[in-house]
């Protein structure tokens, strides 16, 4: 691997990073009562974003619809199989018990990304890709994602479906 494209790997994870960072951030600035500076946060977040998705071509790691979905399950699978399991040992281990949940509950809701990947994958390639638009939605506690409703109550988590952000 040439040191421009280790190069762009770590631009892309360090990019990313500071995204979601500044997002928490943003969070956190608007409980503060400090709306401009998180919206500086915000700004700065797309920002970041702009980078790393301008990286991530530069890898040529974006590919067809098809070619994407199969990198996303092959991600979602790696955190299922090998990533996660590890991480939880190792907090379990140690003792972290704030750590244990939050790999707990990213497992677990893992699984279902992938599940829901590879249903995408087969109806695109049986090509029942059709008008048949629906939103999904996903729980601000851990991540759990439902399509088309939201549950009463997040499986994962047991957040009240009520508090379920919806992605349109």
């Amino acid at each position: 691997m040439s040191k421009t494209i280790e190069d762009l790997k770590a631009a892309f994870a360090g990019e990313s990073q500071a995204n979601r960072r500044y997002l928490a951030f943003a969070q956190k600035a608007d409980q503060d009562g400090l709306p401009q500076i998180a919206k500086l946060f915000r700004a700065a977040a797309h920002a970041e974003t702009v980078h790393a998705l301008n990286h991530l071509r530069a890898l040529n790691e974006v590919g067809n619809t098809a070619d994407n979905l199969r990198a996303a399950i092959q991600g979602e699978n790696h955190e299922v199989i090998s990533m996660y399991p590890e991480f939880i040992a190792d907090a379990e281990q140690e003792g972290e018990a704030r750590a244990l949940k939050s790999f707990k509950f990213a497992y677990e809701v893992e699984k279902v990304h992938e599940a829901l990947y590879r249903q995408a994958l087969s109806e695109l390639e049986a090509g029942q890709t059709g008008p048949d638009l629906f939103d999904y939605y996903v729980c601000p506690v851990c991540g759990y994602t439902e399509p088309r409703n939201a549950p009463e109550k997040c499986p994962v988590c047991g957040a009240p479906g009520s508090k379920f952000e919806r992605i349109a």
